[in-house]
C-alpha cells in the first residue's frame, strides 16, 4: 500500500469518505493536504471507523497507524474550535458510560484507586525525563518564563504566595504526586507539609526526592484525613473526585481546615456543566475523570467557603504540554525499551490533543481561592 490509500478511487467513492472530507474541509483540514494540520489516511476503513465510533475511533485508529498527522496539537486546535468534535456520533457505549457515570460514583474509595495503577504508575522513568525537575504535573505558569523548569517554579512560588505561608505553618497537599510542591514549600517557606497521594509508585519517588525535609507523604485516600492544617493545596488532583463527591471532597477539605485557613484549589475546568468526558481519554489515559465546571465548583462550596479569588490561566496549559512533548519525543530513545510503539503513539496522541484543546479554549485551569469564613480585611491574590 501507498503512503496513502486515497489514491484508490474505490475510496474516494465511498460515502464515508465524501462524509469525512466534507466535515474535515468544515474545520479547514484536507485529506492528504499539505498543510502540517492535514491527515494522511493509510487504512480505507478509517473513514467509516471515525464515523461510526466517533472520538473513540479517531484516537484508536491512530495508535493502529491508520492516519499520520504532522501537527496533531494544529488538527486538534482546528477540529475543537469548528465544534467538529460535536457533529461525531456518540457511540452506544459513550451513552452507557455517561448514564452509567450519573447514576453511580465511579469514584467511590474503592474505584478512586484505579487512576494511580494505570496512569501515574506508568513509571518513574517516564515522568522523570517529560517533566521538569521539580516533576509538575500540572499546568505551569508561563508569565515571566522562558523554559519550562522557569514556569513550573512560578507556578510553585504562585501557589506559595496564594497560601500567604509562613514559617511553621502546618500545610496539607491533597493529590502531591511526586511530592514538588511539598518540598518547595517545605524547603523555601519553612513549612510542614503533609501530602497525600493515590500512586504508589509516586510515593516511593516523593519520599526519597523529599528525605530531610519537613514533609510527610501519605498513600491513602483524601475522605480517610482527620487532623487540622493552617493551608491546604490540591493540584490536579479535583479532576479525579467525581460530580457526586464534590460536596464531599469539600466537607473534607473544611473538616481539615483551622477557622482562620485558607484553601487553594488548582483544577482543569469545563466550559459545560454535564458528565460527558471524552471516551478515548476516559479509556486509555485518565479513567473515571470528569472535569469541573464553575457552576459545579460554586454549588459544592455554597455555605462552605467564601471565594477569595478566581485566576484562569488555561492558555498556559497549550504551552506546558507542547514542553511535554517535545521532551517526551526527545527521551523516546532512551524510554522505547520499556513501552511500547502503541504507547508512543497513545501519549503523543493525548498530548497534542489536550494542547489544541487548551489552545482552542475549549478547557480551562483555574486556581481557585478559598477560606470559611472570608479573611479579614480581604486578600491581595499575586498574579
Amino acid at each position: 500500500m501507498s503512503s496513502s490509500c486515497i489514491e484508490d478511487f474505490s475510496v474516494q467513492d465511498s460515502h464515508w469518505y465524501r462524509i469525512a472530507s466534507e466535515m474535515l474541509q468544515s474545520a479547514g483540514i484536507t485529506i492528504n493536504g499539505n498543510q502540517p494540520c492535514d491527515i494522511i489516511v493509510k487504512n480505507p476503513h478509517f473513514f467509516k471507523r471515525v464515523l461510526q465510533e466517533g472520538s473513540l475511533g479517531l484516537g484508536e485508529s491512530y495508535m493502529d497507524g491508520w492516519w499520520e498527522c504532522e501537527r496533531l496539537d494544529i488538527f486538534f486546535q482546528k477540529v475543537v474550535r469548528s465544534g467538529l468534535e460535536k457533529k461525531l456520533p456518540h457511540h452506544l457505549k459513550d451513552i452507557l458510560r455517561i448514564a452509567v457515570a450519573r447514576m453511580t460514583n465511579l469514584q467511590s474509595q474503592k474505584r478512586a484507586w484505579i487512576v494511580g495503577k494505570e496512569h501515574y504508575d506508568l513509571g518513574n522513568d517516564l515522568f522523570s525525563q517529560m517533566l521538569d525537575p521539580y516533576m509538575q504535573y500540572s499546568c505551569a505558569y508561563w508569565k515571566d518564563a522562558t523554559t519550562l523548569e522557569e514556569a513550573q517554579e512560578a507556578k510553585l512560588k504562585l501557589i506559595s504566595e496564594k497560601l500567604t505561608l509562613k514559617p511553621g505553618m502546618r500545610v496539607l497537599d491533597i493529590g502531591c504526586g511526586w511530592g514538588g510542591l511539598a518540598a518547595f514549600m517545605a524547603r523555601n517557606y519553612g513549612v510542614s507539609v503533609d501530602g497525600v497521594t493515590i500512586s504508589a509508585e509516586q510515593q516511593k519517588l516523593a519520599q526519597q526526592r523529599c528525605a530531610g525535609l519537613d514533609v510527610n507523604i501519605l498513600l491513602q485516600d483524601y475522605r480517610d484525613l482527620h487532623n487540622q492544617y493552617d493551608r491546604i493545596v490540591s493540584v490536579g488532583m479535583f479532576e479525579h473526585v467525581g460530580p457526586k463527591n464534590y460536596q464531599t471532597y469539600f466537607d473534607v477539605v473544611l473538616r481539615n481546615l483551622k477557622p482562620d485557613g485558607l484553601f487553594v484549589l488548582h483544577t482543569i475546568g469545563s466550559n459545560k456543566t454535564d458528565m460527558n468526558v471524552d471516551p478515548w481519554i476516559n479509556k486509555y489515559i485518565f479513567p473515571n475523570g470528569c472535569l469541573p465546571s464553575v457552576r459545579h465548583i460554586a454549588d459544592a462550596t455554597e455555605g462552605r467557603f467564601v471565594m477569595e479569588d478566581w485566576h484562569n490561566i488555561g492558555a498556559d496549559y497549550d504551552r506546558t504540554l507542547m514542553a511535554w512533548y517535545e521532551r517526551f519525543t526527545k527521551a523516546w530513545p532512551q524510554l522505547e525499551k520499556n513501552y511500547s510503539q502503541r504507547f508512543f503513539r497513545m501519549f503523543s496522541y493525548y498530548l497534542n490533543a489536550c494542547a489544541g484543546a487548551f489552545r482552542a479554549r475549549d478547557i480551562q485551569l483555574w486556581q481557585v481561592v478559598l477560606t470559611p469564613t472570608g479573611m479579614p480585611g480581604g486578600l491581595r491574590v499575586p498574579r
